[in-house]
């Protein structure tokens, strides 16, 4: 199929090379910023634009991987009549592109991507909708020529997973990010938390989260505790998430 991409960033990137080495030809990649849509097309070896000025070239399908305050401006600069358009983002409706388009849907990738990273992403779950039955099964089966796992959700069970992901990845990722700067400031290694971290991952994969929880907390060892908030007095920020992590903890496996 013929694929007119929309964006420049992460999604767009990543999203863009998994569909094009699927088999499918990117025609033209357009953006906010054109230089930014200029270096992408030459992966593609394909013309570049803006969005908001550039003549559309003819495509099966547009996927447009821009931001969520971008999509809800879009049908002031974009019309592509009957085309088939799609957005990729998580907590956004369908419906934000019923003035773009009569034929709409969601391509909604449920994985972290990063356009900068050395290493290809394995596993791109998707989540798909679109504005009609015929739609959505179109949209799935596109889907399926370069994912293993599409599954079809509506605008608020991506939602939940939106919300979901955000606590799984991008809070996780924030407590990593708060972890190495304690070990720095400390002078300790980090990397010393690798095994660690990877056996936590491994852990939740074969058992239930809650099942496996360990640390102070759980155990209501108000000593440690107090050991570890005296050491966090010089971390304010981080002292106050442990707080509210512990508490939350205790609370969460109280109630069970």
């Amino acid at each position: 199929m013929k694929i007119v991409i929309v964006g420049s960033g992460n999604v767009a990137t990543v999203l863009g090379k998994v569909i094009h080495n699927a088999g499918h030809e990117i025609v033209q990649v357009l953006s906010r910023n054109e230089n930014h849509a200029k270096e992408l097309a030459k992966i593609f070896n394909c013309s570049s634009g803006s969005f908001k000025s550039t003549e559309y070239k003819e495509a099966d399908i547009y996927l447009l991987a821009i931001t969520d305050t971008a999509l809800y401006h879009l049908d002031q600069y974009v019309h592509l009549q009957n085309k088939l358009v799609v957005h990729t983002a998580g907590s956004v409706s369908k419906e934000v592109l019923k003035n773009v388009s009569s034929d709409y849907g969601i391509v909604y990738p449920l994985q972290s991507l990063i356009k900068s990273s050395q290493e290809e992403v394995t596993e791109i779950p998707l989540l798909v909708d679109g504005s009609s039955v015929d739609t959505t099964a179109f949209i799935l089966e596109f889907c399926k020529t370069f994912s293993d796992n599409v599954t079809i959700a509506d605008d608020q069970e991506r939602l939940k997973f939106h919300v979901a992901a955000v606590l799984v990845n991008n809070f996780t990722n924030h407590l990593f990010a708060m972890g190495e700067e304690f070990c720095k400031k400390e002078n300790i290694e980090f990397e010393k938390l690798y095994p660690l971290i990877d056996e936590t991952v491994h852990r939740i994969k074969l058992h239930p989260p809650q099942s496996v929880q360990t640390g102070p907390a759980i155990r209501e060892d108000i000593y440690t505790l107090g050991k570890h908030l005296q050491i966090l007095s010089a971390h304010s920020d981080l002292k106050y998430l442990y707080l509210k992590l512990s508490e939350s903890i205790l609370k969460h496996h109280q109630k069970k």
